[in-house]
């Protein structure tokens, strides 16, 4: 299972730094394409506040990486429910926040955080079932879930 684990993970590290290459070819004297994401309006002190909480979920998300990285699939788990999950959407004071965005953003917002709790017990049950694939798959589910709002969504 620990031989799999490295293979997948130096697989992802070969894509990225594939990724990285790529990005260098890409010429730059060419003018950016128009952002032709949803701009979405909200009061200042809020703008801040949920821009801090999506980089809190990118931090969290490491932390998930480095932790099923050394097969410690509970402190992934309470890392992705605590921080990302359904249990934190109080600490992130996501009420206050949800009147500002369109229903179609709520609801990517909640998808994303019902896969970030699915993560949880998904990697709880890899520390019993040696998993690691599986808790792969949803960390993946959720990661797909926070680019697809950033995809569609931008603040402003």
């Amino acid at each position: 299972m620990h031989r799999t684990f490295i293979v997948l993970l130096m697989a992802v590290m070969g894509l990225t730094a594939g990724s990285a290459v790529a990005a260098d070819m890409h010429d730059h004297s060419m003018p950016a394409p128009a952002d032709s994401r949803e701009a979405i309006s909200m009061p200042p002190e809020l703008r801040a506040h949920m821009l801090a909480n999506m980089r809190e979920h990118l931090v969290a998300l490491g932390e998930i990486q480095a932790a099923l990285a050394s097969e410690k699939f509970e402190q992934a788990a309470d890392i992705a429910e605590n921080r990302i999950g359904m249990s934190s959407l109080e600490a992130h004071n996501a009420s206050h926040l949800a009147p500002y965005m369109p229903k179609p953003m709520q609801e990517l917002g909640m998808a994303m955080h019902r896969a970030a709790s699915r993560f949880a017990r998904t990697a709880q049950e890899a520390e019993v079932e040696g998993g690691v694939p599986r808790a792969l798959g949803a960390l993946s589910e959720l990661t797909q879930r926070c680019a697809a709002c950033h995809a569609s969504y931008r603040l402003h």
